[in-house]
């Protein structure tokens, strides 16, 4: 893979010719789903929903899922610690009702989460971004995204040149070179990064660009079957979840 792994997915994933509004309404409708249910089985389900639609019908490779939702997990655990321990003025220790706090909060984040994730390793984002223009989200924070959507292919770029550069000159034999030309990569990615912006900005203001850049949008068609499974589908999962509730 080249570039962002997400993006990869998510151009080769078999749910990328649907409509970006069919996806969003399955994604948003699991997201509410995971955080109005009951932790216990709702979470549950819809963490197992969201996994099994994108590694099955999606066709999601699992090990770039897994990776996807790592990270995010890792703030997940930080954040559970915070709400689940205590400081006073007997020292630290654990929250009333740490392991129901504890686990609600986890249960809640890990399902919506996965829901996200499903969209995001269906859905490139130069689909997402005019959806979101036809939604009416403010211009402002539509262009913000795009721009900073670019510039992360401009540091990665940089990153890899700089890398291999420090590579061939064996600045990672040891662990003191190891520390030394990584704060040197960070530095001159950041510069680089940033003076390679700073002649994008230069460029189209010289070309007289003063509003957003607007692109022609594939046009994807909605399917009504899709939209019908997906009420269907979360009626059925908010209806199983009351009842083993």
């Amino acid at each position: 893979m080249s570039g962002l792994a997400l993006d990869d997915a998510a151009w080769a994933s078999a749910w990328r010719p649907r409509a970006v509004g069919d996806k969003l309404l399955l994604t948003l409708g699991l997201v509410l789903c995971a955080l109005v249910l009951p932790v216990w089985p709702g979470s549950l389900l819809v963490g197992l929903t969201a996994v099994a639609l994108a590694l099955g019908p999606a066709r999601v490779p699992g090990r770039v899922f897994a990776r996807a939702v790592r990270l995010p997990l890792a703030f997940v655990v930080i954040g559970a610690l915070t709400a689940v321990v205590q400081v006073s003025g007997a020292g630290i220790g654990w929250a009333p009702g740490a392991a129901g706090t504890g686990g609600a909060l986890v249960g809640h984040a890990l399902a919506g989460g996965a829901a996200v994730m499903l969209l995001a390793t269906t859905t490139p984002v130069s689909d997402l971004l005019p959806a979101l223009r036809r939604a009416r989200v403010p211009a402002a924070v539509v262009e913000v995204a795009s721009v900073t959507y670019r510039l992360l292919f401009v540091l990665l770029d940089s990153l890899r040149t700089i890398r291999e550069a420090q590579a061939a000159r064996l600045g990672h034999t040891s662990v003191r070179r190891g520390l030394r030309s990584s704060g040197l990569l960070a530095a001159a990615v950041l510069t680089r990064s940033w003076d390679r912006a700073r002649r994008l900005q230069e460029g189209l203001a010289g070309r007289g660009m003063t509003t957003d850049l607007r692109v022609l949008p594939e046009v994807l068609p909605s399917s009504r079957s899709f939209v019908v499974a997906t009420v269907v589908g979360l009626g059925a999962l908010s209806a199983l979840t009351l009842v083993l509730a």
